[in-house]
């Protein structure tokens, strides 16, 4: 018989409740007990950055990268946790797609898309990070590699990525300062 812990996770705006093993990686969770199959299994030691979540500590705190894979769940009690599923068009949106979505199909920057939701939520934080404090157009190019620079593409689509992140940050009003 295996020790479990009670965790209380808030998930994409809805509250968790689980007993999970303490070793319980926060990708199976996902996977194998909610269902959310976006957050994507790839290396497994927390290398390569498909699995990346968001996580706020606190209430209002900015969000952080969270390696899904190498996380266990029940180091998160307490959290607030967003997967790629929860950066869906909002209930009644004719959108299909949200705007990271949208640019990287835009910009051809995915080619088998393994990866894609670890750049999606990183270009996500990235983009949240740039509403509470815009920088200046000469510090984008640096902003984007520190955000996406770690995660691995294996079809090289990382110009392209880099164009689309690009893309979306030059859209939205604000960011540069």
């Amino acid at each position: 018989m295996t020790n479990r812990v009670s965790v209380n996770i808030n998930i994409n705006g809805q509250a968790v409740q689980r007993e999970v093993a303490p070793d319980l990686a926060l990708i199976d969770l996902l996977q194998e007990e909610l269902g959310l199959t976006g957050t994507k299994l790839c290396c497994g030691i927390g290398v390569c950055r498909a699995c990346t979540v968001s996580v706020r500590r606190q209430p209002g705190s900015a969000p952080q990268p969270l390696l899904a894979c190498s996380t266990p769940a029940a180091l998160l009690d307490g959290q607030n946790i967003t997967t790629i599923e929860g950066l869906s068009p909002p209930p009644g949106s004719t959108a299909k797609l949200g705007r990271i979505q949208q640019a990287f199909l835009d910009h051809f920057a995915f080619q088998c898309g393994y990866c894609t939701p670890g750049f999606v939520m990183a270009t996500s934080m990235l983009l949240e990070q740039l509403r509470a404090a815009p920088i200046a157009l000469s510090e984008l190019d640096d902003a984007i590699a520190s955000a996406v620079g770690a995660h691995i593409c294996r079809c090289t689509g990382y110009v392209r990525y880099y164009q689309a992140i690009r893309a979306v940050v030059l859209a939205e009003k604000g960011l540069i300062k």
